[in-house]
């Protein structure tokens, strides 16, 4: 079993002066943490990924649709999709799934 708290993983963040810290990482998938700094500069991932939404709201673009998330939502992102986190707010963070084997 593996426990990962959000307040404990936020402190890695800091602790490690970064935005992104992977928690977990198997064959095929990986959960990390992330918590952007305007403006979000990720680009395209080889996985497909699912974010959860563990803190704050903005707004969420890929390709050309956006949609407004706030805490607790989810969200489904295909390999290769051009995608970022836009107008968010300063408390935001999101834990990140990457599904699928590594390129």
């Amino acid at each position: 079993m593996l426990h990962l708290a959000l307040a404990e993983s936020l402190s890695r963040l800091t602790r490690d002066n970064t935005d992104f810290v992977r928690l977990l990482a198997q064959d095929d998938f990986d959960l990390s943490l992330y918590r952007p700094t305007e403006p979000d500069t990720q680009t395209p991932h080889a996985r497909d990924e699912i974010y959860v939404v563990a803190t704050g709201s903005g707004t969420f673009i890929c390709e050309e649709e956006r949609s407004a998330f706030r805490a607790g939502d989810a969200i489904f992102v295909a390999a290769g999709k051009p995608h970022r986190f836009e107008a968010f707010t300063p408390d935001f963070s999101v834990w990140v799934i990457f599904i699928g084997p590594r390129p």
